[in-house]
């Protein structure tokens, strides 16, 4: 997810707290008719409640990095820890999270109440969650080659009636094409801001094509679920012509907002992050909140929302029109963190009850 900087926040302007527009966003797209978006939607309205999974090369770490405990979010620890992209290419020789149990945390969701589940498949990172033949950075470079950790969740979710997606990165600090620091100068926002070769973004493009149709064709994932959208070279006319690309693939499969631009786009579903609006939207959204401070593992992060809390915010939420994703971040053994398992199944036991 995002590093929220002060700097970052005043540089876009679009998460302010009651800041949330309402548009209309209903607009045809391969000639959909409303009547059909609304029906290809409707198990996302249904659902309400899902679970969020942010687990990569950063999960080893713990959100420290030489001894250091380093301040912000875990995943973003490469921007935080000013980290090159060699140097961080060596996390694939120690990365084994063998613990991983997809079963388990598929039956957590479910145990939580959750409909639907997203993991991150390629962060800003770069790295991928699977054996990618458009890559070298990925799962099959790492000691746990030769196992499909997504298939092992895409066959979970099947089997136990809960929808399957991906979350995919716009930006990619690991990639050729793009690079930090243009001006040659160390600011807040060099990582935020990463550049791209001109001549070169044609072929990320296509890159990042071949990558989500691999998605959809190996895993028929349910959800592309995008985020870095706000680099400034990703614009309106890439993101909807990447829109229009995926529905070709998978006419049912819905996506968020951030393939284009967030504060412009609203298809399939708005994304407000660790907020939701006041009142309603005329549009479809989902909130996605930390169950503590970080998305990715963070070992010194121990300030957990409650059970409560929790139950409380799916409420709030669910009666303003939108859903829940809500995050956990296991760590390099694979392992959900003890105290997110607490919350989510104290949680998911009382929503029963009520029901």
């Amino acid at each position: 997810m995002k590093l929220l900087t002060l700097s970052f926040l005043l540089m876009t302007g679009i998460f302010s707290v009651g800041s949330l527009k309402t548009v209309n966003a209903q607009v045809k797209y391969l000639n959909e008719s409303k009547q059909d978006f609304d029906k290809r939607m409707q198990w996302f309205v249904n659902a309400k409640y899902g679970m969020f999974i942010h687990f990569g090369l950063y999960s080893q770490l713990g959100g420290e990095y030489q001894g250091k405990d380093i301040e912000g979010y875990a995943e973003w620890i490469q921007a935080n820890a000013d980290i090159q992209s060699q140097e961080y290419a060596l996390l694939t020789h120690t990365w084994n999270p063998k613990k991983f149990n997809a079963k388990k945390i598929v039956r957590l969701a479910k145990e939580a109440g959750m409909k639907y589940l997203v993991v991150t498949t390629k962060h800003h990172e770069g790295f991928c969650l699977w054996d990618s033949p458009y890559t070298d950075f990925d799962i099959a470079s790492t000691s746990m080659k030769g196992r499909d950790i997504l298939k092992e969740l895409a066959d979970a979710c099947k089997k136990e009636g809960i929808k399957f997606g991906t979350y995919y990165s716009i930006i990619d600090w690991h990639h050729s094409s793009q690079y930090r620091n243009p001006e040659g100068k160390k600011n807040a926002d060099h990582w935020f801001q990463v550049a791209i070769r001109p001549e070169k973004k044609q072929e990320y493009i296509q890159y990042m094509k071949n990558q989500i149709k691999e998605l959809i064709d190996n895993y028929d994932t349910d959800i592309l679920w995008f985020d870095g959208d706000w680099v400034n070279w990703w614009d309106m006319e890439s993101g909807q012509e990447l829109y229009e690309y995926i529905r070709t693939l998978k006419p049912s499969i819905i996506i968020n907002n951030r393939v284009a631009k967030r504060e412009e786009f609203y298809r399939d579903f708005g994304t407000p992050e660790q907020e939701h609006p006041a009142t309603g939207l005329d549009y479809y959204w989902e909130a996605c909140y930390t169950m503590n401070n970080s998305w990715g593992y963070k070992k010194s992060d121990n300030d957990w929302k409650t059970p409560k809390d929790i139950e409380n915010k799916l409420e709030e939420i669910n009666k303003k029109g939108g859903n829940l994703l809500l995050n956990i971040g296991p760590d390099g053994n694979g392992i959900v963190p003890a105290q997110s398992v607490m919350i989510l199944k104290e949680a998911g036991k009382h929503l029963k009850e009520k029901k």
